[in-house]
């Protein structure tokens, strides 16, 4: 056993570096060292079919529970198959909101809703980014956004950046509200049978103070850009109208009820006995329906790089969790927290916190939710507590850099494209201080309310 040990967390060591590298694909990296866990840990050095098969989890699509569950379950050990149907069916829905023209639409139409004022649309947007990524990948929302946010700004006068480094960081608070607004929190809540309204009222709870913290630390922040920004009156003819943004009228308004339907579904699966996965499946089948004429071409432009990606993570922290190498890491946690739960929140919560500024928060939330479920049981502590710390650290620790979450590289990315470069000091000058802001006040607001 020992043996496999030493082979697990090599192979997860190096597929952790190959990552932060940035040198090769993300998905080829993490289906190697998958493989590799399968073939020399769980294999020969384990020689345990058993294991691959749990690893592999493919009996998970033939169970019921799988597709409809009467309570909240979690999944087994291995690839969270939920995961995946579940990111791939969002994905789908959002090219089919993307192909009708929503977001350009919603971003027009809130920036004519406030007038064209600079401020009131600064406000105004970084609200719009934090309420979007509760239901979509923050990458989508930044994408359109911070396109949209340049656009108004060549046309307005005033400089994009703050606004987009406040969209940003907004986007990745606003995905921690919900079990759908982030990777990390898909992969916790379907792993442990938290639903979405379990994320709502609790991790929702702390976003929802986080944002109104956030959104006057960052007017404060940049109070002088945008009093400069505040010119003469801006001519309404100039401005492109909502409108011109919708392609096709009855294509948009399917594309609106099936966000509805979508959010619906989502919110009352712990009641219906739906399980993530079948949600998944109809929202997908749903959008492919509408759009039977552009069915190929939505599903060519789904992200199946990212789905390959968490295929490949899950096999490797599978190996972790097969080898009792994430118990022995639990056994360490507990021994220096000395079962005090208050010292457990506090060491997840900012390790996930720091971990997830420089590296993708991802693979850190995977390996971690073993860990605090053996930390749980062991140590006699209520998991939900630590989830909600390893979900606000993971979601809201990836702001501080601008490699820490996807959403930051995409934005920064459409900025520079548009001639307004964001270097990393611009960067981390506003995003540091409210990171950590936000997650002291989070991890306060989690020992009052749990500890």
């Amino acid at each position: 056993m020992i043996l496999a040990q030493i082979l697990a967390v090599t192979i997860f060591v190096v597929m952790f570096l190959l990552v932060v590298m940035d040198k090769f694909e993300r998905h080829h990296i993490t289906l190697a060292c998958g493989a590799a866990t399968l073939i020399f840990v769980l294999g020969l050095a384990m020689h345990s079919g058993k294991a691959i098969w749990e690893t592999l989890n493919l009996s998970s699509f033939f169970t019921v529970d799988f597709w409809y569950a009467a309570e909240e379950t979690g999944t087994s050990a291995g690839i969270n198959w939920s995961t995946i149907l579940f990111i791939l069916g969002m994905m789908i829905m959002v090219e089919g909101m993307a192909k009708a023209g929503f977001f350009r639409w919603l971003c027009l139409e809130l920036a004519k809703l406030v007038r064209y004022r600079t401020v009131p649309l600064f406000l105004a947007f970084m609200l719009l980014s934090a309420v979007l990524a509760m239901f979509i990948d923050s990458i989508t929302v930044i994408l359109f956004l911070a396109a949209v946010t340049v656009e108004l700004a060549k046309l307005l006068k005033f400089n994009p950046i703050p606004m987009i480094l406040s969209e940003i960081f907004c986007a990745n608070l606003g995905g921690s509200a919900t079990m759908c607004g982030d990777p990390p929190n898909i992969i916790i809540g379907t792993s442990l049978g938290f639903s979405f309204i379990d994320f709502l009222m609790n991790t929702g709870m702390i976003a929802g103070i986080g944002l109104v913290v956030t959104v006057l630390y960052f007017y404060l922040a940049f109070r002088k850009e945008l009093s400069a920004a505040g010119g003469s009156p801006v001519d309404p003819a100039t401005i492109p109208a909502p409108e011109s943004a919708i392609a096709n009228k009855p294509d948009f308004i399917f594309s609106c009820v099936i966000f509805l339907a979508a959010v619906a579904l989502l919110a009352t699966h712990s009641i219906t006995g739906l399980t993530v996965s079948l949600i998944g499946v109809i929202i997908a089948l749903a959008t492919l329906l509408v759009y039977w004429k552009y069915a190929l071409e939505l599903l060519k432009k789904v992200d199946y790089k990212t789905l390959l990606f968490f295929v490949g993570l899950f096999m490797v922290v599978g190996g972790l969790e097969q080898t009792g190498v994430l118990e022995l890491l639990a056994d360490f946690i507990g021994k220096i927290s000395g079962g005090n739960l208050m010292l457990m929140v506090a060491i997840i919560i900012w390790l996930s916190t720091i971990v997830s500024a420089f590296v993708d928060n991802i693979p850190f939330a995977a390996t971690m939710l073993p860990v605090i479920k053996t930390l749980a049981a062991t140590q006699g502590v209520d998991l939900s507590t630590l989830a909600w710390a390893l979900a606000i650290g993971t979601d809201v620790g990836g702001s501080a850099t601008p490699i820490g979450a996807s959403a930051n590289v995409v934005g920064t990315s459409v900025a520079s494209r548009n001639g307004y470069f964001i270097d990393w000091k611009t960067y981390c000058k506003t995003a540091v201080p409210a990171t950590f802001l936000v997650i002291t006040i989070s991890m306060l607001i989690i020992f009052v309310r749990y500890c």
